[in-house]
């Protein structure tokens, strides 16, 4: 099965024709994502022993769906995650939120895409300087001077308690407040597991986060020297994010034209692989990207019909290719 479902977008008939050829190779190769109905069976190796998981049941010996959504495989453990369901938090997921609240004592409400805000503790966020000391009632008078309501932040899920209540902490240095960037929305299912979930374009001078929750936030580069000379990796690891956030929270500076073409046309790029339910990652970020400057696309047409169209056909020729 492909990912798509509804367009937000018009396609001529000859579109039409055309992506539901594509889809339909792309079908046959695999499907952009091991996606399963209800009933459908799931394969599994019978002689070597598998863990049930959610959203499976034995039926006659055979492993089938329960749910409509994405098989996921964990070592022995079989599940399929709902494709129409909210983010379910993990311990230790980047997330990026929305404060919606400053609520006393000492914690912000934060909006997290899943089915209740998560909670940020005063206690579990830097003071100024990095001062390790207790809050006190002078920080919690001073609370909306670190956040306040419409604050984007990046953090990272500390605990999820069995009530469903999410406790966040952004005491790691690369964690806090977002600016001067771009917040775009994907399914969260879509987004790749990734050993690190801030990442830096070199090759177009952006930044993005890959968080967990399918907010995923494009911002310009930061202005942190390169100590290792110039590399010619096409992306590398943000290991000092820090100093990226202050650099963008400096309210003096603006943004050039340039820099927010960049932001808007990866933005448009991840719209893109989000309608056709291909997986988020950073190379098939930079290769949509990438296609698109090659193909002369402007920023605003990478949002039609014919630009998905030609974003598919060249899915289907890759792995056309890989086979």
């Amino acid at each position: 099965m492909g990912g798509v479902r509804t367009f937000p977008f018009h396609m001529s008939e000859e579109e039409q024709r055309r992506f539901a050829k594509a889809q339909e190779r792309l079908d046959r190769l695999g499907g952009a994502l091991p996606v399963v109905n209800v009933g459908e069976t799931i394969q599994a190796d019978e002689e070597a022993a598998f863990l049930r998981g959610h959203g499976t049941q034995l039926v006659d010996g055979k492993l089938v769906a329960t749910v409509c959504g994405i098989v996921e495989r964990v070592n022995k453990l079989i599940s399929v995650r709902p494709l129409r369901a909210r983010y379910n938090p993990g311990t230790g997921d980047v997330v990026v939120g929305r404060i919606t609240e400053v609520v006393a004592p000492k914690r912000w409400k934060v909006d997290v895409n899943s089915k209740q805000d998560a909670q940020l503790m005063l206690s579990a966020v830097n003071l100024p300087g990095g001062l390790q000391r207790r809050r006190t009632a002078d920080d919690e008078l001073n609370m909306r001077n670190f956040f306040e309501e419409r604050d984007l932040i990046s953090a990272e899920v500390q605990a999820v308690h069995q009530d469903g209540s999410i406790h966040l902490h952004t005491r790691s240095l690369k964690y806090g407040k977002l600016e001067k960037g771009q917040l775009t929305q994907v399914a969260p299912y879509l987004v790749k597991r990734l050993n690190h979930h801030f990442y830096q374009l070199k090759q177009f001078g952006l930044e993005i986060i890959f968080a967990c929750n399918g907010y995923i936030w494009i911002s310009g580069p930061s202005e942190i020297p390169d100590k290792k000379g110039a590399s010619s990796e096409l992306l590398v690891n943000v290991s000092n994010v820090n100093e990226m956030h202050q650099c963008t929270g400096n309210k003096e500076s603006t943004v050039p034209t340039e820099k927010r073409e960049k932001i808007c046309r990866c933005a448009n790029a991840l719209r893109v692989l989000n309608a056709l339910g291909l997986l988020i990652y950073p190379e098939s970020i930079i290769d949509t990207y990438e296609a698109s400057l090659m193909w002369g696309t402007d920023i605003k047409d990478m949002l039609s019909g014919e630009f998905h169209v030609k974003v598919l056909e060249r899915e289907v020729s890759k792995r056309s290719k890989s086979v």
